[in-house]
């Protein structure tokens, strides 16, 4: 995600509202236990596979929707919590027989007839409702002049179908839309086939070759254009805009293959099946690395070149950091927003202006007002109650100093090593900043825990190495 109101705001991830829930109807909420969502997600089991089969009915009306999810316990129960809110909840299946639910807070508690053993795999089937009425600041469905799409980082995902809503349990997916013919529907992955033409509507069939986070998925609904290309290597491509948009937008969709073969030069193999550009007519505050199809806000791609190009290559970078090579959890989230706005900085560095050290410089001079707002990259704040949520610049340019401070401390050589380990090593997994200081500290060939851990944990900002003269702002960045 790159969020372009002050601060690093993110209007779709603004306030996380307490959950509620049970393991078993009657016991209290645990969720997974994230340090900065601790209600959302149930470790209990493990979700595998999602197919979400949704009929888009017109602005504003709620689509009717069946989700069905593949799980596998990983310990023995008698009842199952999904995270979901905002919608009707019609009938649930559990194995293909009715079980009784209920609702509590933003939990859907399942009642399965029987005991669930430990390993046992199940099929969860919840028919549902899913409402774009929701408030903007919720996050979860966007809504466009001309239909939806979804911006669900952090924890929005349940806002639009049942799911665990956690980053650490990633799955395979299989998206059904059915629009009104002459509207468009897209999503993650690759069509399975043609879209299938009724008189009724038109049902678009898409799905993932790789297991992803519930954060990543995405849903655009609209009268738009796919515009297919090809990238690298013959890579498909797939840019989605609005009918009227491809021709103005036409320079900016063709940077792409460019920019893939540049970050494949960086970090190795474009890690998915296809990628492309999703084109919103919206002022949504960010831009967000839905997993093979980036959502950007039409501004942002109609600005000039300097300023759009490597922001097209923060998102573009997440597909390894953040999407292949998810977060274990979401302190740490500086794995994702650390490395995309350091590929952001070399970019522009490379094509454009600033150089990489005044870039770096930059940072390094505000990173302790940084740190003194939001926390420490690799320990940020909780989200507060206002629009800031957790998506604030210690984790974006605080995570890139670090980075940038690794480099200066370990040479290129070492460090070039560390990237393209790290996004082969945890290629369509999780991993931890524990994992990153101890791949990097075998890159380095010494240990490097006391280091990073400064960097990533420490109060105050260390001194950067070969920059002995750089100082740090004193006074508070007033932020509006």
């Amino acid at each position: 995600m790159f969020a372009t109101t002050a601060g690093r705001a993110v209007v779709a991830a603004a306030t996380v509202l307490a959950l509620t829930g049970a393991q078993q109807p009657g016991s209290p909420a645990v969720g997974r236990g994230d340090r900065l969502y601790p209600a959302v997600g149930d470790p209990g089991y493990d979700a595998t596979a999602y197919d979400i089969s949704m009929a888009y009915h017109g602005p504003g009306r709620p689509l009717d929707a069946v989700t069905r999810i593949q799980a596998r316990a990983v310990t023995a129960r008698d009842g199952l919590q999904l995270d979901f809110t905002g919608a009707v909840v019609r009938s649930t299946l559990v194995d293909g027989r009715p079980v009784r639910f209920s609702r509590r807070g933003e939990r859907l508690l399942i009642t399965p007839w029987r005991h669930i053993r430990a390993r046992e795999h199940l099929t969860i089937t919840i028919t549902h409702t899913s409402d774009p009425q929701g408030s903007r600041t919720n996050g979860g469905w966007i809504r466009t002049p001309d239909g939806l799409a979804l911006g669900n980082q952090p924890v929005s995902a349940h806002r639009v179908f049942p799911c665990n809503d956690h980053p650490s349990d990633k799955a395979h997916f299989t998206f059904r839309i059915t629009t009104p013919n002459g509207i468009t529907a897209v999503a993650n992955g690759v069509p399975l086939g043609a879209p299938r033409v009724t008189p009724g509507g038109t049902t678009w069939t898409y799905r993932t070759a790789h297991p992803m986070a519930t954060e990543l998925a995405q849903i655009a609904i609209g009268r738009s254009a796919v515009l297919p290309h090809t990238g690298p290597d013959g890579l498909p491509l797939r840019d989605v805009v609005a009918v009227a948009d491809g021709a103005r937008l036409a320079a900016r969709l063709a940077l792409t293959g460019g920019q893939i073969a540049w970050m494949e030069a960086q970090v190795g193999r474009y890690p998915f099946e296809t990628y492309g550009i999703l084109d919103v007519d919206t002022t949504t505050g960010f831009e967000l690395e839905t997993q093979t199809l980036s959502l950007f806000e039409r501004r942002i791609l109609l600005a000039p070149e300097p300023y759009a190009a490597p922001l097209m290559v923060h998102e573009l970078s997440h597909q390894w950091f953040g999407d292949s090579v998810t977060p274990a959890t979401w302190s740490d989230l500086w794995l994702n927003e650390g490395h995309a706005t350091w590929y952001e900085w070399r970019y522009r560095a490379e094509k454009y202006r600033p150089s990489l050290d005044d870039q770096a410089r930059r940072a390094y001079e505000r990173d302790g007002v940084n740190r003194s707002l939001g926390g420490p990259p690799a320990l940020p704040a909780p989200p507060t109650r206002d629009q800031l949520s957790i998506f604030r610049d210690n984790v974006y340019s605080g995570g890139a100093l670090a980075l940038y401070a690794l480099r200066q401390e370990i040479g290129d050589p070492a460090f070039r090593w560390l990237e393209r380990a790290w996004v082969s090593r945890y290629r369509d997994g999780n991993a931890s900043t524990a994992d990153f200081i101890a791949l990097a500290s075998r890159a380095a060939g010494r240990d490097l825990s006391g280091f990073l851990h400064a960097w990533l944990y420490g109060k105050r900002t260390p001194a950067m190495p070969g920059h002995p003269d750089w100082r740090q702002r004193v006074r508070p960045v007033k932020h509006t």
